[in-house]
């Protein structure tokens, strides 16, 4: 479990997992990238950074991951004498109120939102397309608002939309509460 859990933490420079399971990965993943930092700093003429992929290969099965350890984490905390994990409590878990926490690198800041920000910027920044009537309808007011295009062409559209109707949908009876209210 403890080879597995390092393996995704140097992977995706972030887990999630029980406090308890991450105080023992913190002491294992940063003996690792110590021995990464070492092996580095050795050179390669004297055959230090064959042994120390060694030594972490025993450790962990993932070549990739090795690799990773060895191109981009080792020389990233090469300044840095320790502590490069980070413990972040998050609560406690519904199914059986265990305290959760995040293990994560130091320097990687995971933001879980990261990708729905991206795509928020990008969606904000490329004109949205209006989708159904009641966009069409907004879409209609704001050129009519922003005086974009020719004021009696929208007017028109705006008008021959919102006569359409909703497609003629009929409306639905209020719901009654328990007691007849």
């Amino acid at each position: 479990m403890l080879r597995n859990q390092a393996t995704a933490l140097l992977r995706y420079e972030h887990l999630t997992t029980t406090v308890a399971r991450a105080k023992e990965l913190r002491p294992f993943v940063e003996r690792l990238i110590t021995i990464a930092k070492r092996g580095v700093s050795g050179g390669a003429e004297n055959g230090r950074v064959l042994g120390a992929r060694r030594h972490v290969m025993r450790d962990l099965q993932d070549r990739e991951v090795v690799t990773k350890l060895f191109d981009t984490l080792a020389p990233r905390f090469q300044s840095r004498p320790g502590g490069y994990t980070r413990l972040l409590r998050l609560g406690f878990r519904k199914g059986d109120a265990a305290e959760i926490a995040q293990v994560e690198l130091v320097g990687s800041e995971f933001n879980p939102r990261a990708k729905a920000e991206a795509e928020a910027k990008t969606e904000t920044d490329a004109p949205k397309k209006a989708k159904g009537v009641g966009g069409r309808l907004r879409a209609a007011a704001e050129r009519l608002r922003g005086n974009k295009g020719d004021g009696a062409q929208e007017e028109k559209a705006l008008k021959h939309i919102s006569t359409k109707g909703a497609g003629g949908a009929k409306p639905r009876p209020k719901k009654q509460g328990p007691r007849g209210s």
